[in-house]
């Protein structure tokens, strides 16, 4: 996992300089393990490094976690992952800055980017009820090659609960620094309410 963010930090300003010939007016970084490593401070780090280097506003998923809690006012999570165990204390550390306490932490330890993205509905099910209890005020989905979208959507119903994934809080997080207050339906509360 280190080895993968040591080549996306070598690579990041390549994929930027690609996607700013687009004329671009705002940058929105779908990934989140790079966000969070070094707790709000490196979030913060984060965005500077690419805002200096665009002169656009950026969106993390850290920054949107943190707005997308702050908005449910939540402070009790449990969290869903699918990085290796290095990983854990990162996201223990990012969330404990901003005022959150993780209670319980599920990490998938998919040994691949790609496996990633491979991780089954029903499985992903299975972790969320198993995440839920009464000491949680919601669950965050981290990873964005992890996708929730519709399941946090889902799950939300029968858990009574917010269940924010990344990738849902992130494109909501951008579209509100952007102005843009459309409600989007299927992909979890915080888009559709917030």
């Amino acid at each position: 996992m280190v080895r993968i963010l040591e080549q996306i930090d070598n690579e990041i300003l390549f994929a930027v300089d690609r996607v700013m010939t687009a004329g671009i007016d705002y940058l929105i970084m779908a990934m989140s393990a790079e966000t969070f490593w070094g707790g709000i401070e490196g979030n913060k780090a984060f965005i500077k490094r690419l805002e200096d280097y665009t002169g656009l506003q950026v969106a993390t998923g850290a920054s949107a976690c943190q707005e997308a809690l702050e908005a449910f006012k939540l402070k009790k999570i449990a969290v869903i992952n699918p990085y290796q165990a290095v990983a854990d204390e990162k996201l223990r550390r990012f969330f404990s800055d901003i005022g959150v306490e993780v209670v319980r932490l599920k990490g998938l330890r998919c040994p691949t980017a790609i496996a990633i993205a491979e991780v089954s509905e029903n499985t992903l099910r299975n972790y969320l009820q198993e995440l839920d209890g009464d000491d949680v005020d919601a669950i965050v989905q981290m990873g964005t090659n992890l996708s929730m979208l519709r399941l946090a959507d889902e799950a939300e119903r029968w858990l009574g609960k917010p269940v924010i994934a990344i990738n849902a809080a992130t494109w909501w997080y951008a579209l509100r620094h952007n102005d843009i207050h459309d409600q989007v339906y299927g992909c979890g509360r915080l888009l559709r309410e917030f």
